[in-house]
């Protein structure tokens, strides 16, 4: 498999060295500017030296600084070549990043890795430990996430702890999408593409200056269309279909030369499809003479196209987002500036999820929430003398999270379990038992101060930073009847008979009420709770520079990602107990080369992570034990992290650009922790690596651009992106208590390679392009997740083979 893999890439490879035999020579580009109060220009090159690959600008350090002199492994890509690699989603940037990995949920809460660190939580108040920003504006819970990638300027992936600039919740690391932003002259631009399976797209901007001192952008995206699931019962039923639209206006005003604000306001709607699952195996929960629907049910192998769903109501979203930030900029001397950043967010949350892979209702989901959120920042920074620069400031969040989750399983084993319950108490009469709801509200306020400086001492250059932080998060939530009673009156009868021997008195639980119970007096009710946790976030290193080519550095810094309160199905209320914080020490050493005469960018690390109370969905069993096996929160005491990554970005000619990413990631529990698997098999999961974390990454990307008349030009360009095996939950397990699950691996997600190509035409001036592209080339069918709903064991499958062409305009 390893070496079909490795013929791919060094075909692409040999593919595009190819074509630059032959082409003929173009002028290079230019790097994009930083949009920084205290602009600090990158170093003059020889025109024939402009495109390095080093010449880049970011400011992953919140201030503008050359790619090469930042101490960090960072991946930074133009609104070019996000466009040219149809990057149009946080999800898409495994394209991009190797080290980066995204994990299609159960429950549609999309999941983000960054060199093994992550928090798989599926409710819409996890907080990512891998935080995401546009223009450094705080996007603190990743279901917002959806609309970051609209008319960018570029994007930098900043690996390892942030927690020093960019706070808690950052220990995987931070993704800031830098906006394009308004310019000084008129300039328009659209985008019209349609791809495989009927998917429209469309995007478009227009930028203008309104006077000397005021300066606005306006652009917005669609994409329409796109089903490419279809039903196993129902042929003629398809899935998929993308309903959504986009939207900012970024307005900047100037009244003089060392003041500026900006205003951003920006929002989205999707009114998606949402994804299914394909049930591969039948793994039943309870008595499973009771599955006998569900062991008829087809089943999905092999084809990603495959899938089933409940027809009514169908798996769809509503949501709605809308933000508004506003920065202020103020050079109070040419070298220092105070930045303020003000931000307030509203999301609403409608979702209709049908995570079993069946048409039957073993499990449907129906969700409903909002997200209110509001930040503030303020901090001072810049240079005080040639060789002192530092940054020095405060934070403080707000937000509020409010969710209900419908719960129904007519068709699942535990439905009947209740009856059958009841039956051996002795009680008959019941009605048939459909579902529950689970709902909870938070309230988090975080507060932080925090400083960063750098000292240049001859070639070398010393680094340290500090942030403090205070957080607070109030809890309510219950698992409760849904209102018809049967849940009510099942939890009243199997706690009496449990209550009323021991001596207690008997209760009656109304329809409606909460069922969850707090076992130590055995009758339930709401659960309230409030965590308050305090943190030093820390980074120290030295960086030698003998020259302008060549940067070596080492770093030791400290993250920690704020505990968390679950929402999910609970019979006890000590479910809700919450994970308290998690914390990595990470030790990283790398280098950052210019060669073969700043044609070539040579990047590499070798980092340790030191896990400590990483956090984790996994299962206990109450006392008295009742139910079963029953999902909770965890802290895993001690586990680590081994990795290296190298980086080569070459230019050997202008047009010519070849790409190559690679990680090695060794991860694993520490010592012994002892918990549930997803089947019910109580297991020591000491040295299991972490889920949705494969050993091996690789990202191979090459165009080549080239003249075809003084008119005209051509590209020819293509992608390889390869992950090892990874396991959709803590594990290995080599062996599964259902012999159809053994021949299917499991919960094993397997390695997989995805061939991307491209071609097209584009006017000499840029201003008109035309581009056919290809994903999946090979048609290879691979899954992203593999995990247990109630019932079935399913699979969420990546998209098959799909190409398009896409037509654009710029004035």
């Amino acid at each position: 498999m390893m070496g079909r893999y490795a013929l791919y890439g060094c075909s692409l490879i040999a593919l595009t060295t190819a074509v630059s035999a032959k082409a003929q020579d173009q002028a290079a580009g230019t790097s994009p500017a930083a949009p920084s109060a205290v602009e600090t220009p990158a170093p003059a090159v020889p025109s024939s030296q402009a495109s390095a690959p080093g010449d880049i600008i970011v400011t992953a350090n919140k201030r503008a600084q050359s790619l090469n002199d930042v101490p960090l492994s960072v991946s930074v890509a133009s609104g070019e070549q996000l466009k040219a690699r149809n990057i149009t989603d946080v999800a898409d940037l495994a394209k991009l990043v190797p080290g980066f990995t995204y994990t299609e949920s159960a429950f549609a809460t999309p999941v983000y890795t960054l060199r093994g660190v992550g928090f798989y939580d599926t409710s819409i108040a996890a907080k990512p430990s891998v935080s995401v920003y546009v223009d450094e504006v705080p996007l603190p819970f990743s279901i917002i996430t959806r609309g970051a990638t609209l008319d960018l300027e570029r994007v930098e992936v900043l690996k390892g702890p942030q927690g020093t600039l960019f706070g808690q919740n950052s220990t995987g690391g931070a993704i800031n999408y830098i906006a394009a932003k308004p310019t000084d002259t008129l300039e328009a631009g659209a985008t019209v593409g349609y791809e495989r399976f009927g998917k429209f797209t469309g995007e478009a901007f227009i930028s203008a200056p309104l006077s000397d001192t005021l300066g606005v952008r306006v652009a917005g995206r669609t994409e329409q269309g796109g089903a490419w699931q279809r039903s196993l019962t129902r042929p003629d039923d398809e899935i998929g279909d993308k309903r959504f639209s986009t939207g900012r206006v970024i307005v900047d005003f100037k009244p003089t030369s060392t003041l500026k604000f900006e205003l951003n306001v920006n929002g989205y709607i999707d009114k998606s499809d949402e994804s299914v699952a394909q049930y591969i195996a039948l793994t039943p929960l309870a008595n499973p003479a009771r599955a006998g629907a569900l062991n008829a049910a087809p089943r999905a192998l092999d084809n990603a196209r495959q899938a089933d769903w409940t027809p009514n109501p169908k798996p769809r979203r509503d949501h709605s987002f809308w933000q508004a930030s506003f920065r202020g900029d103020w050079e109070f001397t040419p070298d220092i500036s105070l930045t303020s950043i003000s931000a307030y967010s509203k999301y609403k949350h409608n979702q209709r999820i049908d995570p079993d892979g069946v048409a039957l209702n073993d499990y449907f989901y129906h969700t409903t929430g909002r997200i209110n959120s509001f930040s503030q920042e303020l901090r001072v920074g810049g240079r005080i003398g040639p060789n002192f620069n530092f940054i020095v400031g405060g934070n403080y969040s707000k937000e509020r999270t409010r969710q209900r989750d419908d719960n129904s399983f007519a068709d699942a084993t535990s439905a009947y379990q209740f009856t059958d319950t009841f039956a051996a108490l002795g009680v008959t009469g019941f009605p048939p038992f459909f579902g529950f709801t689970d709902r909870d509200k938070q309230d988090f306020t975080n507060k932080a101060v925090f400083g960063n400086v750098d000292y240049t001492l001859g070639n070398f250059i010393l680094h340290g930073g500090v942030r403090y932080t205070e957080a607070k998060t109030k809890f309510q939530g219950c698992t409760q009847d849904d209102g018809g009673g049967t849940l009510a009156l099942g939890y009243q009868t199997v706690l009496n008979s449990i209550r009323v021997p021991a001596g207690l008195a008997p209760i009656t639980i109304a329809p409606g009420s909460c069922v969850s119970i707090d076992i130590p007096t055995l009758s339930p009710g709401l659960r309230t709770a409030t965590l308050k946790e305090h943190n030093v976030s820390w980074r120290a290193g030295v960086d030698y520079k003998p020259s302008r080519d060549v940067l070596l550095y080492l770093s030791v810094s400290r993250g920690y990602k704020s505990g968390s309160f679950p929402l999910l199905a609970a019979s006890d209320n000590a479910q809700f107990d919450p994970v308290t914080q998690e914390s990595v020490t990470a030790y990283e050493a790398g280098f950052k080369l210019s060669v073969l005469d700043r044609t070539a960018q040579l990047n590499g690390a070798v980092f340790y992570y030191d896990y400590r109370d990483k956090q984790l969905k996994g299962r206990s069993i109450s006392n008295p034990d009742i139910f079963g096996p029953l999902e909770r929160l965890f802290n895993v005491p001690k586990s680590e992290i081994k990795g290296a990554e190298i980086q080569l970005d070459l230019r050997p000619t202008p047009g010519f650009n070849v790409s190559i990413g690679a990680t090695y990631i060794d991860s694993k529990v520490r010592g012994s922790f002892v918990n549930i698997d997803s089947y019910g098999t109580t297991r020591d999961f000491g040295g299991s690596a972490f889920p949705y974390t494969p050993k091996y990454q690789i990202v191979i990307d090459g165009q080549y651009n080239w003249a075809l008349s003084e008119q005209l030009g051509a590209f020819l360009g293509g992608s390889l992106t390869y992950q090892s095996d990874t396991i959709g939950a803590l594990g290995p397990q080599t062996s599964y208590p259902y012999p159809e699950l053994n021949s299917l691996q499991g919960l094993t997600i397997p390695s997989y390679a995805l061939l991307g190509l491209r071609a097209g035409l584009e006017t000499e001036d840029k201003k008109y392009r035309l581009s056919v592209y290809a994903n999946n080339l090979t048609n290879s069918y691979y899954f992203t997740n593999a995990t247990r709903i109630t019932d079935t064991t399913v699979r969420y499958a990546g998209m098959p083979r799909t190409y398009g062409v896409t037509l654009s305009a710029r004035y």
